[in-house]
């Protein structure tokens, strides 16, 4: 399905012929932070997972948001009303978990964050998971690894450091430093001393691109005007790490990443080594999730990982992208439509765009 284009459609047209009425007949949920819709013969508007009788296609108007409905004077349904509260009262409740998650010497067992927030633990589990967009445990790790990170650039020791970052032994830390950083913490002070990464350098039609690989997965996706440029990009991120020229297997995996970039049809399915606040992770899973030929605009990145208010907070977490293509930044666009800037250069954005919406 295209993007659900954020405009009020033409009065008197049916809603049939619009892409946002697919959403509403599945009563797709994840379109309720795109738009409302309302029904000219009742003079209310709900949203697109209401579960009320659908209307006639050509009683429909489209709404970018309730205000705007109301504007035009329809008033909510009951149903969506009661949802909309719902909404407002689970996002203060996963707020509150997550001010916990993030001040607690040690963490909270999931019980314990159902039994705060008034939950069942499955029910609390799948709360959380809808506002933020990751587990509870997903989060706290996100948070515990964003704090071993700063603790290890102030601390004048490891163990000094993994303390203050909540672990309780180094032994424990020892055993999650891999998923936490990629590397041993003394390794990861060093600037990624005794890390191996993999690398290749080749050409597309968007010019030089540069592919990284950890034993976790890929970690670069570079793209500019000058090789050279992009070798030294990867060096200052792990200036004491290992890099290792590719040989004609890892080729092969560049050779994969710019045939997506020529012919996006083909899809991109990699191991990705992909480390971030937990915030970004959130903003970078939403990307992954925009299907090839669509766009989605800064303002709905941030509604659908449950933080409205966020947008330039989303465009800083879409600069940070180092993973180009693979998480794709490039799909985000103005509320308005028009482009906006790119970590590798608007025209490459522009043509990435141009090449999927083709396809």
């Amino acid at each position: 399905m295209r993007t659900l284009t954020p405009q009020q459609h033409t009065l008197g047209q049916s809603a049939e012929h619009d892409p946002r009425w697919t959403a509403v007949l599945a009563r797709d949920p994840s379109a309720d932070k795109l738009f409302v819709y309302a029904v000219k013969t009742t003079g209310v508007y709900c949203r697109p997972s209401s579960p009320t009788r659908l209307p006639r296609p050509e009683n429909v108007e489209f709404f970018d948001t309730p205000a705007a409905a109301e504007a035009a004077g329809y008033r909510a349904s009951k149903r969506s009303a009661d949802q909309t509260t719902i909404a407002a009262q689970h996002a203060e409740l996963v707020a509150a978990a997550c001010r916990n998650i993030e001040t607690a010497l040690e963490l909270p067992s999931l019980e314990t964050l159902a039994a705060d927030a008034g939950l069942s633990v499955y029910h609390f589990h799948r709360v959380f998971k809808a506002v933020t967009g990751l587990t509870p445990k997903g989060y706290a790790d996100a948070n515990r690894a964003k704090k071993v990170r700063d603790h290890l650039s102030r601390s004048h020791s490891v163990t000094e450091a993994i303390y203050d970052a909540g672990f309780n032994s180094n032994s424990r830390f020892y055993e999650a430093s891999g998923k936490v950083l990629g590397m041993t913490p003394t390794d990861y002070r060093a600037g990624g001393a005794n890390t191996e990464i993999r690398f290749a350098i080749g050409e597309c039609s968007l010019g030089a691109i540069l592919v990284a690989q950890s034993d976790r997965g890929v970690c670069a996706i570079l793209l500019g005007d000058d090789p050279n440029a992009l070798a030294h990009d990867l060096q200052d991120k792990f200036p004491r790490a290992h890099l290792i020229g590719a040989d004609h297997d890892f080729e092969q995996l560049v050779a994969q990443v710019v045939g997506f970039i020529e012919a996006p049809a083909l899809g991109l399915d990699l191991p990705l080594d992909v480390r971030g606040t937990a915030f970004q992770q959130r903003v970078w899973q939403a990307l992954r999730e925009i299907p090839v030929g669509s766009t989605a605009s800064y303002a709905e990145i941030a509604a659908r990982i449950g933080s409205p208010k966020a947008v330039r907070a989303v465009a800083q977490a879409c600069a940070a992208n180092t993973l180009a293509v693979a998480i794709p930044c490039h799909r985000v666009i103005r509320s308005d439509g028009s482009g906006s800037g790119y970590r590798w250069g608007v025209e490459r954005k522009r043509a990435l765009l141009e090449r999927e919406s083709r396809d």
